[in-house]
């Protein structure tokens, strides 16, 4: 529908505006395009007075104007679709240009006028509908809010944007510094998480290296058992060394006896070697032959001799063996003595070591408590500094603000001053125009009544009529009667209280020129 609208605005009634289906809404809104339309079929006679502007006072002015025709041509058209139709809402416009396409089409069917129209309506729904037009500019009125609040509104609105972005701005910068806030927490907390699990680590080593160097001490067997083996160790020893002396003894014994033994076999000897040689075979004699005997019996007499030395020579050695023997077995006992000892010694350095590890320990806690005390007071000196610029910040904030209220309060003071020194000079101006224009009139009146009485008395004015003027002059009083005293009433007007008050002043002068008129003629 909206298209055959928009066809029908456009080819047919050929408006100064083309109307889309888009831009429809908007076109109508300042109704200045509602007002042609009717002027294009001959119903809206103050066309010329329709305003193309947007303004709100122009939207006002220019759906005022058509109520009237639409009334007439039986449009359904009050305050509220003309708000509509102003404030763009969805199919408000459509409707009613589709009511005037309706309403047109069967005036331009039937050949009617806007006057024959108008004529041909009862003249008690003319009335009604006149007031009815009066209802509806004023409801109008209310419902249009003026351009000034518009702009007002506007500017409002920029602000308030303007207000908001900041607010955005600020929020997203506080975001960001908490972010930071928190990640430098977290990094934080990250080195702290490090440095305690290094702690740790460094503390599981020192454990490591306490239970690396604790000895382990056997378990000593009871003391019964100890002096039982001590016993048989000592008797093994004794029978060892007696055995060992035996071996001695009898070792040397055969020595001596050994010493005595080659002198008589060398002659028992030299007897058998020549019995053998008497008796011996003929090839051993053919042997022997070949060989002298002195030679054979060297060669005898020499081997017994190395045989000799090689006894004495083991025997030597094993005596030296023996003897290295007994030194080892002495050595081996006294080192089991001394081990003996050490063991006992062990269990004192033992515990001392402990101890000694134990002081290295509490060394080292003692260090770890001295560098987290080290590194809570630099925290502290960072937040203490940190609260001190956050104080400073907070008064300059504050100074500024300070300096800011005490300069608008200057500014409005300044204001109220002006303000009041220009009603003072106003209050002033005033009081003085009035008196200036008092004594003005009043001399008017005076040049105005002497005037009057110069051309009644001509030129003459009596002494006392004249005297009774510039007394009521000089006491700012009216020369000409304000009002008439002949019946005066209960409460009477201002203007009969001034005529009073002038009887009353002409009566002390009076009284005051007889008081003196004596003395005068005297």
């Amino acid at each position: 529908m909206t298209g055959i609208l928009c066809d029908w605005l456009n080819r047919e009634v050929k408006l100064s505006r083309t109307v889309d289906i888009e831009s429809f809404a908007r076109e109508f809104s300042s109704g200045y395009l509602i007002g042609e339309l009717l002027n294009k079929y001959e119903l809206q006679e103050d066309f010329a007075q329709f305003s193309q502007s947007r303004l709100a006072n122009a939207k006002l002015n220019n759906f005022s104007r058509m109520e009237p025709t639409l009334q007439l041509l039986g449009v359904q058209f009050d305050q509220n679709v003309a708000r509509n139709i102003m404030t763009e809402q969805h199919g408000a416009a459509i409707k009613l240009v589709y009511q005037l396409y309706v309403a047109l089409e069967k005036k331009k069917k039937a050949g009617l006028t806007g006057v024959a129209m108008d004529a041909m309506r009862p003249s008690a729904n003319a009335k009604l509908k006149s007031v009815g037009t009066e209802i509806y500019r004023e409801r109008l009125k209310t419902l249009v809010p003026r351009q000034a609040d518009l702009s007002l509104q506007q500017i409002s609105d920029s602000f308030q944007n303007k207000a908001k972005i900041l607010e955005s701005k600020v929020a997203d910068m506080h975001f960001v510094k908490q972010q930071q806030a928190k990640q430098i927490q977290e990094e934080k907390k990250a080195e702290e998480l490090e440095r305690k699990i290094a702690e740790k680590r460094r503390q599981n080593e020192i454990m490591a290296k306490i239970q690396a160097a604790v000895i382990q001490i056997p378990k000593p067997f009871p003391q019964h058992t100890d002096k039982v083996i001590e016993d048989q160790k000592l008797q093994k020893k004794k029978k060892e060394a007696e055995t060992t002396y035996t071996e001695i003894r009898n070792f040397e014994k055969q020595m001596r006896k050994e010493a005595v033994v080659p002198a008589k076999l060398t002659e028992s000897m030299m007897n058998a070697i020549k019995q053998e040689l008497a008796t011996a075979k003929p090839v051993i004699t053919d042997l022997l032959n070949t060989y002298s005997d002195d030679e054979y019996i060297r060669k005898i007499q020499k081997r017994l001799e190395e045989d000799t030395f090689a006894r004495e020579q083991r025997e030597k050695r094993r005596r030296k063996m023996l003897r290295e023997q007994l030194i080892a077995h002495e050595t081996q006992e006294e080192a089991y003595r001394e081990e003996q000892l050490i063991n006992r010694l062990m269990r004192q350095s033992q515990q001392e070591r402990r101890i000694a590890v134990q002081l290295m320990h509490v060394r080292h806690e003692k260090e770890v408590l001295w560098q987290n005390r080290i590194y809570r007071e630099k925290q502290f000196e960072e937040r203490r500094l940190k609260e001190f610029q956050e104080a400073l910040d907070r008064e300059e904030a504050l100074a500024k603000q300070e300096k800011i209220e005490l300069a608008e309060q200057a500014l409005r003071e300044k204001q109220l001053h002006a303000k009041l020194a220009a009603e003072r000079a106003e209050a002033r101006y005033k009081k003085h125009y009035e008196i200036c224009w008092e004594v003005v009139e009043q001399i008017i009146d005076l040049a105005t009544k002497i005037g009057e009485y110069r051309t009644l008395t001509n030129n003459l004015i009596p002494a006392k009529l004249m005297r009774d003027w510039k007394e009521l002059f000089l006491k700012g009083k009216p020369i000409y009667e304000q009002a008439d005293i002949s019946d005066l009433p209960d409460e009477p007007t201002p203007e009969q209280l001034v005529e009073l008050d002038k009887i009353n002043l002409l009566d002390e002068k009076d009284y005051d020129e007889y008081k003196v008129l004596p003395t005068d003629t005297a």
